[in-house]
């Protein structure tokens, strides 16, 4: 954008050119790999006043259930941090924080802490090797520590397992026909019968946090969308499909319940639907799950001007993530919305919400950006203020 001919967005809520002092809701999601969604938060609070020094900002950081979503909801819900140890999705020991409210007898686990594909050395593992076994130690975890109320953001997972190795780790039993046990997730293409365990090991209530709404199986289920990025390769689908449509045939049959087509079954490799299939938990948006906690609709409504980002803006920002429905609220409420970002693609589908795109590659490279993440966003801030003040960078 030239900043000549502003969207028609911009136009109807604040002048292009805008000197006067507004009031700034700064609301990222977090920068994957390079800044938590405060980190970016503060980054661009720094950046923003060296345009336009009497601006009001206020920080309101952001999440849609991925990485950073327990921080961010433990910041405004009331949260105590503490660890426990678990394995990752690899098996290997690990350490994990989740955060507890006493008072409300209430845990809050961001499941990326625990079997997160970022805690993963890249290339080094296959999906087919990993599991969600670390996920069901800590709500083990959790209900030992009294929480009857669980909530859990299961985004940036490494796994595709159906939820197949938190189920085990509470105590569920697979059998194929023989009744031989399986203790592998890809032989599933041969489940026969699933056992429920004896008693309870896990909280009352859980809220499932979803940052995507794909159901489990088929051409937008999780293996096929998802699974490239965790490593599974086109000869894998049919494997790794095989195994969690055996799972769905047979919970509907012993269980006597069909999660796969819920919004969000795909979410986290087929976690959504395990959590919901196996423990009865409920599935909701993540975005709208912190939007009530953080009270963003009063915020908006003192807001006159919105500035949100994350790592890379493109035509996936506005299929669900964070700060595409961020700007779609703002959008409804005629609140101006500007997005910065590490890299930007697809700008011509991000104006449909977007009055404005800044990203950090414009100046400086992408290693830069990266290495440099705070700075370069903080200097993307200041071009986006001072071409909201004079329509030039």
């Amino acid at each position: 954008m030239d900043g000549s001919q502003p969207p028609c967005c911009l136009r109807r809520a604040l002048p292009w050119h805008h000197p006067e002092p507004v009031r700034v809701l700064i609301a990222p999601d977090k920068f994957k790999g390079t800044l938590t969604a405060l980190e970016a938060a503060r980054s661009m609070a720094r950046g923003w006043p060296r345009a336009r020094s009497d601006d009001e900002l206020l920080l309101l950081p952001i999440s849609d259930g991925g990485d950073g979503f327990g921080s961010v909801l433990a910041r405004h819900a009331g949260g105590k941090q503490v660890r426990s140890v678990v394995v990752d999705a690899a098996g290997r020991r690990a350490v994990a924080a989740w955060w507890w409210n006493a008072r409300q007898r209430t845990a809050i686990i961001e499941s990326a802490r625990v079997i997160g594909l970022a805690m993963l050395p890249a290339g080094r593992f296959h999906p087919f090797q990993l599991g969600t076994h670390g996920l069901g130690m800590l709500l083990c975890a959790a209900a030992r520590r009294g929480a009857q109320r669980c909530i859990v953001g299961i985004g940036g997972s490494a796994t595709n397992d159906g939820g197949f190795g938190m189920a085990r780790e509470l105590g569920w039993r697979f059998f194929d026909q023989a009744g031989e046990e399986i203790r592998a997730w890809t032989n599933l293409s041969v489940l026969a019968r699933v056992k429920a365990p004896r008693k309870r090991t896990w909280p009352k209530q859980i809220i499932v946090a979803v940052d995507v709404r794909n159901r489990l199986l088929g051409v937008g289920g999780c293996t096929r969308v998802y699974g490239p990025q965790k490593g599974l390769r086109p000869e894998d689908f049919e494997k790794a499909e095989a195994a969690l449509r055996r799972l769905t045939v047979v919970t509907r049959r012993t269980i006597g319940r069909d999660d796969s087509k819920s919004d969000g079954a795909g979410a986290a490799g087929g976690l959504g639907f395990g959590l919901a299939a196996f423990l009865g938990a409920e599935l909701v948006p993540g975005f709208d799950l912190v939007a009530r906690e953080v009270k963003l609709e009063q915020a908006l409504r003192r807001a006159d001007l919105v500035v949100t980002g994350e790592g890379r803006l493109d035509a996936s920002t506005l299929m669900g993530k964070g700060t595409g429905e961020l700007a779609k609220r703002c959008a409804a409420r005629k609140v101006p919305c500007i997005g910065l970002a590490g890299e930007i693609a697809d700008r011509a589908k991000l104006q449909r919400l977007f009055c404005q795109t800044t990203a950090m590659t414009e100046f400086a490279s992408a290693e830069q950006a990266r290495a440099e993440a705070r700075h370069w966003l903080e200097v993307a801030a200041t071009a986006a203020a001072k071409q909201l003040s004079n329509g030039s960078r």
